[in-house]
């Protein structure tokens, strides 16, 4: 039960950074970059964002 106290610290963390309004701005801005890479790096994504692509340059023909 060691991991549990530097999960619970992080999460009280998060809670009190959380509950500023530049906190959240922050929080946002970082959660849609990671978005954006996870997006990037992680194959089935990237096929799914290739299949829009080509649907829409198909369409527009």
């Amino acid at each position: 039960m060691a991991w549990i106290d530097p999960v619970m610290h992080a999460f009280v963390v998060l809670n009190g950074f959380s509950t500023t309004p530049y906190g959240l701005i922050i929080l946002a801005f970082f959660a849609a970059y990671l978005g954006g890479l996870a997006m990037e790096r992680i194959p089935f994504t990237r096929r799914i964002i290739e299949r829009r692509e080509a649907a829409a340059r198909e369409g527009s023909r």
